[in-house]
């Protein structure tokens, strides 16, 4: 056993030995590769001072490359414009030709953008090159505008728009395959144009000499409804009634411009871009809108000359002009301030009128020199009444001036007169009905006052006013766009005051009459026989009670009554009355009348014992005669 045991650990000793050498062996090999590092960093550090200088030269190298191969790339770049001009300068020098037009206009572009490379560049030495490139883009412009006058030119015939209204065409344009050449040409033109040190009216010649071509023809082929428009007012000369609407030539004047404008709209929507479009459009209208203006200018100074007559013809061209201008913006979004500038001297003209149809038609009333003593009614009423439903047709206009000057401030011309607030929302219907109800109401109170100068009686002052009543509310009555407007109750309380007022003076004429037919009744006394009020009349006991002195005045008043009534019914009759005034005034009398007499022939009429003396009238013979004054 111990000899085994003494085995065992001499093997173990044995390879802890073995470790032990083996271990050494290990240290002596670290060493040796830890000094095999150390002189490998070492020799690496001597590497790196030696190869730093070198590598750092190769980066220069490098980038001087890339600089110089980006050099020779900006030479090249400079060489084409260059080479540009050289190739493109006979193209352009030649001009352009139909059949080579698209050549023409390639050329032209190239040339173009080698001249914005060039300036973009910023260098001197490309100075020369600019101002020759600039001196061709020059040259080939100018052609191009040549061109551009020829083909535009080839369409401006004037036309008779008369042709197309009546039947209704549209107006001509520029055709579109003349239109597809004449697009390009325009924006070659505007591109090339940006090089030139004098653009023009617009920033490009090719507005200009669009608007230089076609304006002309627009005027020119409006010249003649311009002259027909002044002619039709000189026909009127001698003619005092009021104009009547659409018989002017304005209308169709302003129809073919407005047609005129929107055929130039279609072409230039279809050639030009973006803002160039509005402002072509009102460079070539200029002129056919100026020639229009002075053509309402001319207009307006006939119009003022002859206002009351007239004024209608203002009223019509407002209505006219001021729905064109606004068509017209809603399709262009251009020249609503041209027109509503040009509308303006008739537009003033307008306001100033309504005044003046005012003080015109107190004037003319009150300047009657005679009227009919038979109360007949003057035609100034019916001349009137009638302007007023001539203005009925035009509340469009009227509504727009009515609300511009304020309720009222109608009654002067002068508008620092003006003492009525502005209605921030007005409604044009009352303030239309407020003017003719001024109107009217100027008219009745001026014959009122005319009558009670020029006729004696009241019985003819009563019979003309209430026959100068009777044609207005007549006049009121015949028109649909009267009787809407003076519907009110108010409207119909202001006018019927004067109807009252007329019935009122004519009865006045009766008020005599009636007296004859009053009686002093005695509670007392001498004349104690009081009728009942609940009995039959006692004629028999009530003269029987009269006193001598009470029968003669009674028989007195049956005498100047009788006289008086015979009187005044030849004088009724002889009147001239409208049949509803006959009426109204002969029921206004019987009403009046009748119950007086009846009254009176109840309680008196024995007073001549049935001999008819005195009463000369019973009951039913009064009623006939007031009834046949109907």
């Amino acid at each position: 056993m111990v000899a085994s045991r003494n085995t065992a650990f001499a093997e173990d000793s044995a390879e802890v030995e073995v470790l032990y050498a083996n271990l050494e062996k290990l240290k002596l090999l670290t060493k040796k590769i830890q000094g095999s590092l150390v002189r490998l960093e070492t020799g690496g550090n001597v590497v790196k001072h030696a190869i730093g200088p070198i590598y750092s030269n190769t980066q220069s190298l490098q980038i001087t490359n890339s600089n110089i191969d980006r050099v020779v790339e900006a030479i090249e770049r400079l060489r084409k414009p260059l080479d540009a001009k050289n190739r493109e300068e006979g193209i352009i020098r030649a001009g352009p030709q139909m059949d080579d037009l698209s050549q023409y206009l390639a050329a032209m572009r190239r040339v173009d953008n080698a001249l914005v490379d060039l300036t973009s560049t910023n260098l001197k030495s490309n100075q020369k090159a600019i101002s020759e490139f600039t001196s061709l883009l020059g040259i080939g412009n100018s052609k191009l505008q040549d061109l551009l006058r020829l083909k535009l030119g080839e369409h401006v015939s004037p036309i008779e728009p008369l042709h197309y209204l009546t039947k209704d065409l549209p107006f001509p344009s520029i055709p579109k395959d003349r239109i597809a050449e004449i697009a390009p040409i325009c924006v070659a033109i505007s591109s090339a144009a940006v090089h030139t040190p004098h653009r023009g009216e617009g920033g490009s010649p090719a507005l200009r000499i669009y608007a230089d071509v076609r304006g002309p023809y627009i005027t020119t082929s409006t010249q003649n409804l311009a002259i027909a428009s002044l002619n039709t007012l000189k026909r009127r000369a001698a003619d005092e009634s009021p104009y009547k609407q659409g018989t002017n030539g304005i209308g169709i004047y302003s129809n073919a411009l407005e047609n005129f404008i929107y055929a130039e709209w279609e072409a230039i929507n279809q050639i030009f871009t973006g803002d160039h479009r509005g402002l072509v459009l009102q460079m070539t209208c200029r002129s056919a809108l100026a020639e229009y203006s002075k053509t309402l200018r001319e207009l307006n100074e006939y119009i003022r000359s002859n206002l009351l007559t007239d004024c209608f013809l203002a009223f019509e061209i407002i209505d006219i002009v001021t729905a064109k201008s606004y068509d017209i913006e809603l399709k262009t979004g251009e020249l609503k301030s041209l027109f509503l500038e040009a509308l303006r001297p008739v537009r003033e003209t307008a306001k100033s009128s309504l005044a003046e149809i005012l003080e015109e038609t107190k004037r003319s009333a009150l300047a009657i020199p005679t009227l009919p003593p038979n109360g007949a009614p003057t035609p100034l009423v019916d001349k009137v009444m009638h302007s007023l439903i001539e203005l009925t047709g035009y509340q469009k206009p009227l509504a727009s001036i009515l609300t511009s000057l304020g309720d009222g401030n109608w009654r002067s011309t002068s508008t620092s007169s003006m003492n009525t607030p502005l209605d921030v929302n007005p409604d044009s219907n009352v303030l239309f009905s407020h003017f003719v109800l001024d109107v009217i109401e100027t008219l009745l109170i001026a014959l009122e006052s005319r009558s009670r100068n020029l006729h004696r009686t009241k019985a003819a002052q009563g019979v003309f006013l209430s026959n100068v009543f009777c044609l207005v509310d007549r006049a009121i009555r015949s028109s649909p766009e009267l009787a809407k407007l003076l519907g009110s109750p108010d409207s119909i309380s202001r006018i019927d005051t004067f109807r009252k007022r007329a019935t009122s003076t004519y009865l006045d004429a009766w008020k005599e009459t009636s007296h004859y037919l009053l009686d002093v009744q005695y509670t007392s006394g001498r004349g104690g026989n009081r009728p009942q009020s609940s009995g039959v009349v006692d004629s028999s006991a009530i003269v029987k009670a009269l006193s001598s002195r009470d029968k003669d005045a009674i028989k007195d008043k049956f005498k100047s009554f009788n006289t008086s009534f015979d009187d005044l019914v030849a004088r009724h009759k002889s009147f001239h009355m409208e049949r509803e005034v006959r009426n109204v005034l002969a029921r206004e009398v019987q009403a009046v009348l009748e119950p007086l007499y009846s009254r009176f022939y109840d309680r008196y009429h024995e007073i001549d014992k049935g001999r008819g003396k005195y009463t000369k009238y019973d009951k039913g013979s009064l009623a006939a005669q007031l009834a046949a004054l109907q």
